[in-house]
């Protein structure tokens, strides 16, 4: 199957982030590709900072079943594709993503982790699931939960080949390289994607915002992890498409044909 990670700018013009979310998949399309994963905050964009709202206001609030949903959903067709957006619930709302084909929505998922800042904005999710698709079972994070272990692995022991971890990953506020790629949360961002790949070997999709949105300036990254650790596709800093071909059954038995970390596990000795 063909398997694309989009490394893209979404801000607060909902109209707009349907036209491109539209436009990206119908480049994808005349590619062939089968399983299209977007970052996070894909309608309506991320935070502008982590500080309390600035002059980007916030993200705007979309049902789980909202016409913005819908129109995805018609432009996917018989494609898999994966996208964030802040979902309604009362209080707070959730930072949420969801696959979807033409057929209808086929998994959600919640950010459960909130790096400092989010919790006044987001309320928490509280599970990590994976589902069946027409391109294979698969498991969604968001952004900071791939920082944990836990979440991963969690995917992988319920079935998941396949991770897309949709992200809005900033740059350091702290430590600002003059240069993204000299960045040390790019370093993280990187090493978090091949890390989780290999400790579960299974095949992962990370996808991540570019530009900018108020003080948060945005790494890209985007790119497509074998089960190996091993980087298949990637976009750099720049906008555009991590694409890849592979088998993924095949790949994923090939990993853990001789070392098979999720049987091989030793559970009772870890607490």
């Amino acid at each position: 199957m063909k398997i694309a990670a989009v490394a893209a700018h979404f801000g607060r013009d909902i109209d707009q982030c349907l036209t491109k979310i539209e436009m990206i998949i119908g480049a994808a399309a005349s590619q062939d590709v089968d399983l299209l994963v977007f970052p996070d905050a894909t309608i309506g964009g991320y935070l502008g900072t982590f500080a309390g709202t600035d002059e980007t206001g916030l993200p705007p609030v979309l049902t789980e079943d909202s016409p913005e949903l819908k129109r995805v959903a018609a432009a996917a067709g018989d494609m898999v594709v994966c996208l964030g957006y802040r979902e309604f619930a009362p209080d707070l709302p959730y930072n949420a993503s969801v696959c979807l084909t033409g057929d209808g929505v086929l998994g959600r998922h919640r950010k459960v982790h909130q790096p400092v800042g989010e919790a006044s904005v987001y309320r928490a999710g509280d599970r990590f699931a994976a589902f069946d698709t027409p391109v294979g079972r698969l498991g969604m994070l968001i952004d900071y939960d791939k920082t944990f272990p836990e979440a991963a692995r969690t995917l992988a022991a319920d079935g998941a080949l396949m991770i897309a971890c949709l992200s809005a990953w900033p740059a350091s506020l702290t430590n600002r390289a003059p240069r993204l790629v000299q960045d040390r949360q790019t370093r993280l961002f990187d090493l978090y994607d091949c890390a989780r790949a290999a400790e579960n070997q299974v095949v992962w999709v990370s996808a991540n915002q570019t530009g900018t949105m108020g003080r948060l300036r945005f790494l890209g990254q985007s790119k497509v992890v074998g089960p190996g650790g091993e980087v298949l596709a990637r976009t750099w800093a720049k906008a555009g498409l991590a694409l890849t071909e592979l088998d993924v059954p095949a790949e994923v038995t090939r990993a853990r044909t001789v070392l098979s970390h999720l049987t091989e596990r030793r559970p009772e000795t870890y607490a």
